[in-house]
């Protein structure tokens, strides 16, 4: 017989898993993103480290000082944040 309370609460949004910071830049409130997916300029995020976690659209976005509308799988984009955010935080597309 299962035990209640199993591990199924981190399956439910890893589907959506959009890449992982691997920097953030606090006096610019900018964090880079490590990408799995595509990301657009207007997607809503979901930023989630242990139990904090946000959300926010991407209003801008560059990849290597350039401004650009939307980054590939494999890219490090930097996003300006909101709130600050740990290197390891997991983004979510929502």
């Amino acid at each position: 017989m299962p035990k209640s309370g199993s591990k199924e609460v981190s399956t439910v949004a890893s589907k959506d898993l959009l890449g992982k910071v691997t920097h953030y830049y606090d006096r610019l409130g900018v964090a880079v993103i490590k990408l799995d997916k595509p990301l657009k300029t207007g997607n809503k995020l979901k930023f989630v480290h242990g139990q904090d976690e946000f959300y926010q659209s991407v209003e801008s976005m560059q990849l290597e000082h350039e401004q650009i509308e939307s980054g590939k799988k494999g890219q490090e984009v930097a996003v300006k944040v909101d709130k600050n955010v740990k290197s390891g935080t997991l983004v979510y597309l929502e």
